[in-house]
């Protein structure tokens, strides 16, 4: 993919319990990156704002009520089928019991220890174990590698 390639908006969640895990997801055969581990989300459709694209999402896939979500960090991916631009919203409020409704399975994590990660979602787990554990803040945007800032 060449660098001019307009990235695709993705609403991203990271759901967060009271003692820290944080919930992430293993996508399902069929689609790139089967069975590596990411936060849920997905793309945002045109006019929908990115909140609202994360409400969707996690109703579709989870079967949930995102009440409130607190925008966390951005980063850029270019990946070999795609260029991402992944919108993170953290969310400790919702309404439901996350359940499996397109297939995927699904893992609450404090120390995250499930493998593969989706390689846009490695950088996060650092910056994310800062937040629940360590010094609070948000990470910079990142901008995939070659891409303007």
């Amino acid at each position: 993919m060449g660098e001019t390639t307009k990235p695709i908006d993705v609403a991203v969640g990271i759901l967060m319990q009271p003692n820290g895990d944080v919930l992430l997801g293993q996508r399902p055969e069929g689609k790139p990156y089967a069975g590596y581990w990411e936060f849920p989300g997905g793309k945002v459709e045109p006019g929908e704002t990115i909140f609202a694209a994360l409400q969707r999402e996690f109703k579709e896939e989870l079967g949930i009520e995102v009440l409130d979500g607190e925008g966390w960090c951005g980063v850029e991916h270019v990946y070999p089928h795609a260029h991402v631009r992944l919108h993170f919203y953290i969310s400790r409020n919702w309404r439901g019991q996350p359940q499996s409704l397109e297939g995927q399975a699904f893992a609450w994590q404090g120390s995250v220890g499930v493998e593969p990660l989706l390689p846009a979602t490695i950088p996060l787990i650092e910056w994310l174990d800062l937040l629940r554990y360590g010094e609070a803040g948000s990470p910079p945007f990142v901008p995939a590698p070659g891409q303007a800032s």
